[in-house]
């Protein structure tokens, strides 16, 4: 893919994250785009968004071929994603700090009509953690306990949250599970993404050293 990316490292930094999702976690295919029983996945990290489509061609929710238009005019695949132009996208995204309050809510909304199988993912960056709306998040859905939920945080180093214990530390005080792992590791990711969490949502910060 070419089309001028600004933000190849926030792409390439989350292609193991999102292949083992894809290929070994949620239940969603090409087919069950539309199915209400479907788990949802949201791309919160939507500026850099390479790698997702590449992962969607790559499991089938895409042609290929289109992969190569990248960024041009007429290409359904802009350097945001757009839900109504590429199948399985959930979410339009890209401006930070929307994803995970989003996600909330669809795990909540999931509850309050009684689809307790359903499971709610969400792939942010570390650098949108300053973000107010992620902060009332990370306490709502912990307070309400929504385990459902699982967010995935891409710790590249481009912020550095400056509480004792970090990115773990402040999901745990609002009663999440946690797990950190070497986000290259695909055999610890598909085992932190798996890691049993009753009552309460999930974390995984998944550490990874940009790829140029």
């Amino acid at each position: 893919m070419t089309g001028a990316e600004k933000h190849g490292p926030a792409a390439t930094s989350t292609l193991d994250a999102l292949w083992v999702l894809y290929d070994r976690v949620l239940r969603v295919s090409p087919d069950t785009v539309d199915d209400p029983g479907r788990d949802r996945f949201l791309l919160s990290k939507g500026h850099g968004p390479m790698a997702y489509y590449a992962v969607l061609a790559a499991r089938g929710f895409l042609d290929p071929d289109v992969l190569t238009g990248f960024g041009a005019y007429d290409s359904p695949l802009g350097h945001h994603p757009d839900r109504t132009l590429v199948p399985g996208v959930e979410i339009g995204s890209g401006s930070l700090g929307h994803g995970l309050p989003l996600a909330v809510g669809g795990a909540l909304g999931l509850r309050a009509r009684g689809r307790r199988d359903p499971a709610v993912w969400v792939l942010v960056g570390d650098a949108e953690l300053d973000e107010g709306s992620n902060h009332e998040a990370i306490a709502f859905a912990g307070a309400y306990g929504l385990d459902r939920l699982h967010t995935v945080v891409i710790d590249n180093s481009s912020a550095t949250y400056g509480s004792p214990g970090g990115i773990e530390a402040r999901f745990a005080a609002a009663g999440w599970s946690t797990a950190a792992v070497d986000g290259r590791d695909h055999d610890a990711l598909y085992d932190a993404y798996t890691r049993p969490h009753p009552g309460r949502p999930h974390l995984v910060v998944a550490h990874v050293e940009p790829k140029n």
